[in-house]
């Protein structure tokens, strides 16, 4: 079991000492003391401060050595130059946890790196968040070890919400934004520079925590991926949710240029996907993580990924419907029956779904009831939006609307209800009192409850790796087949020739037209220099096809090594895809499957998935795809071996988990996939490796 009792400490502390404390309660040393007071901190507050006796009413300590005992809790606001011998001074006393705000360490550069690393060498017993961080508070207990001027602008309320950030000022505003939302967020660790502490340790302490059922997480980089890792598992375990905003959505840097495959899969895509595997959900705004948390703080999780619309409104109807299918959340149509009935009750209504009860709804709410309770009752939806705009914003509507929702809200505890509504906060304030959930947006309010009936992905298991033994330099195609046909990954017949005669007799022992290619570990885009030569069926085409290759090589490529040609009998039909792997700096190898040709190149058609994983898996990312109905048999097509591919691409995984931190990315461009039960077979094979020693 990890042990997490240091941010015990640091967030429930019985005592906390603030070194550099101020009189002034604008100043970073003042702020926390302030804040304290003022909402109550039961605990003892020890201020540090050599030239004062005392500080905010508040007895004054000289120095760390003169505190009446060892604190809980710290909180360093002195210069960077007085940090390492404070945080000395705090570990000979026996704190527990030291927050730093202080700045000048790794934020700047080599040396402050260095600094803080020196500082961290000197600490036995302490540990320490940041240093450059803004700090934490927990309002369950009117602890503000922060000094940020939100407070200024209003407490935050107490809830089930917890909000991990690396970024102080951007994790206090998402403390703001859910304050001014009505949501209510007990805890915030913000952990700045993660010299010890970090965003992991948070998101694991919050998922043991009880009281916090949902934690919104904002990050810029893993420092542990591995901790990170298990932190989203322990969350997951403990049916918490986790909302994750990550930055720096960038591309992989110069890998890219060598690896198609790396160009296609950026370091943003890699996170999502694992983040994702790991049981969190990634939102790219701050807005949408406010909505999935107000969503997540009731505790609904249904069972079904659905939606039932409720709605006044037929062009309100087709907005939701629009969104519903961009984002993949399903609006599957009332049943027969229950349409008939609906029918029965307001002809001109359109009961499938959305279900139009009309403006006639004003005149009898008794509709919206009746219509609401079909959704529910009869259409199973794991979630209802109720599109009633102003009319539930109306003073005059909005309590025979609340009437008719409250014994719905009862009955159907398991699923989630929701309006679509514009009215004064106290009237919106009522609703959402009774337990439903109220948006202005109705298509935010649908990627909201997309998010949260979402399937969750499941803790897999995962195959082992196979056994790979590299060559020291990188292969060439050849080569790289022999290696991957060892590991069970199917390639289409082929010979390496020294000379044209060999070219020949290889050819005619292929039999059927082959291609030719040059073989050099250093010419990954054969085609771009004229390197590669199709559909072969003489020897004289063949000893000319072999000339003109060699010359082309020469020419636009002098300094490239060769070890001789490759002749490969031609496959033909099918459908041609690609599939690659790309070693990501932080969660290493990736496999990516997509479509070969504009799928690919134009549409960014394409899957990723951390390796290794086996074949239900690579199925299921093989039919991800956008153009998966072009394997699948669409438009009288013949279905592709999927079963082959499926085979193929976890074979290739597992290859890539066991080739160890020197593969740096594989190319499998074309692969070939023939029609159902035929197999499926890469025609083309890069290999890249990390030559450097050590």
């Amino acid at each position: 079991m990890i042990d997490l009792s240091h941010i015990d400490r640091l967030l429930a502390p019985r005592s906390v000492a603030l070194i550099g404390a101020s009189e002034d309660v604008t100043r970073i040393g003042g702020r926390p003391i302030a804040a304290m007071l003022a909402a109550g901190f039961k605990g003892d507050i020890w201020p540090v401060n050599p030239k004062r006796e005392t500080v905010q009413g508040l007895r004054c300590y000289a120095s760390v050595d003169d505190l009446p005992g060892a604190p809980d809790a710290a909180i360093i606001a002195v210069p960077a130059k007085l940090v390492s011998e404070t945080v000395e001074a705090l570990d000979r006393k026996g704190c527990g946890a030291a927050t730093l705000f202080s700045a000048g360490f790794a934020e700047m550069g080599e040396d402050g790196a260095a600094a803080q690393a020196e500082m961290l060498s000197r600490v036995t017993n302490m540990r320490l968040l940041g240093p450059n961080t803004l700090g934490v508070y927990n309002v369950d207990i009117g602890y503000y070890g922060t000094f940020s001027s939100s407070l200024d602008t209003g407490w935050p309320r107490p809830g089930n919400i917890g909000i991990a950030s690396q970024s102080g000022a951007f994790g206090a505003h998402l403390g703001a934004l859910a304050r001014d939302r009505g949501l209510g967020v007990s805890v915030l660790i913000s952990t700045g520079n993660e010299a010890d502490i970090t965003v992991a340790d948070a998101i694991h302490w919050m998922a043991l925590r009880d009281g916090t059922d949902v934690i919104c997480t904002y990050m810029e980089g893993v420092n542990d991926p591995t901790a990170l890792l298990a932190a989203l598992d322990a969350a997951r375990a403990a049916g918490k949710v986790v909302v994750i905003l990550k930055a720096g959505r960038s591309a992989v840097g110069a890998q890219a240029a060598a690896s198609h495959t790396a160009s296609l899969v950026g370091d943003a895509a890699v996170a999502d996907t694992v983040f994702e595997a790991h049981g969190a959900i990634m939102v790219r705004d701050p807005q949408s993580l406010m909505d999935i948390a107000y969503v997540a703080s009731r505790g609904i999780r249904p069972a079904a990924h659905s939606l039932g619309v409720i709605t006044i409104s037929g062009g309100a109807g087709i907005v939701i419907s629009d969104e519903a299918e961009r984002i993949g959340l399903p609006m599957p149509a009332m049943p027969d029956g229950a349409q008939a009935r609906l029918k029965a009750i307001l002809p001109y209504a359109s009961p499938t779904n959305p279900l139009d009860c009309t403006a006639q709804a004003l005149n009898d709410p008794s509709l919206f009831e009746k219509f609401t309770r079909a959704a529910l009752e009869e259409g199973g939806y794991g979630a209802v939006l109720c599109f009633l705009t102003y009319v539930a914003g109306s003073p005059a509507m909005s309590e025979a609307i609340l009437d008719a929702i409250r014994p719905l809200r009862r009955e159907y505890p398991d699923r989630i209800i929701a309006f679509c509504a514009i009215g004064a906060p106290e009237v919106m304030a009522a609703y959402d009192a009774e337990g439903i959930l109220v948006f202005d947006d109705p298509c935010r309010a649908a990627r909201a409850i997309h998010a949260l009936t979402a399937p969750q992905a499941q803790e897999a298991v995962l195959p082992a790796p196979l056994p790979v033994d590299l060559p020291a330099r990188a292969p060439d195609e050849a080569e790289a087949k022999r290696l991957l046909s060892a590991a069970g990954i199917a390639c289409a017949p082929e010979e390496a020739v020294q000379d044209a005669d060999a070219a020949v007799a290889a050819a005619e022992r292929l039999s059927g037209p082959v291609v030719m290619k040059i073989l050099s570990p250093d010419i990954l885009h054969k085609s771009d220099i004229g390197a590669v030569r199709l559909n072969l069926t003489t020897p004289d085409a063949i000893r000319a096809a072999y000339g003109e290759i060699t010359e082309n090589v020469a020419r636009h490529a002098p300094e490239a090594r060769i070890t001789g040609m490759l002749v490969a009998r031609q496959l033909t039909g099918g459908t041609e895809c690609l599939m690659g792997i790309s070693r990501d700096p932080t969660f290493g190898p990736v496999a990516a499957f997509g479509l070969g040709g504009i799928f690919v190149e134009l549409l960014g058609d394409v899957a990723i998935q951390p390796c290794p994983f086996d074949e239900a898996a690579a199925r299921e990312m093989i039919l991800s795809i956008r153009g998966a109905g072009i394997l699948t048999g669409a438009r009288g097509r013949p279905p592709a071996d999927i079963a082959a591919l499926a085979s193929m691409l976890s074979r290739l995984s597992r290859f890539a988990a066991g080739a160890g931190d020197r593969l740096v990315s594989i190319d499998l461009n074309p692969v070939l996939a023939l029609a159902e039960g035929q197999g499926a077979f890469a025609l083309d094979a890069v290999i890249e490796i990390d030559e450097r020693e050590g």
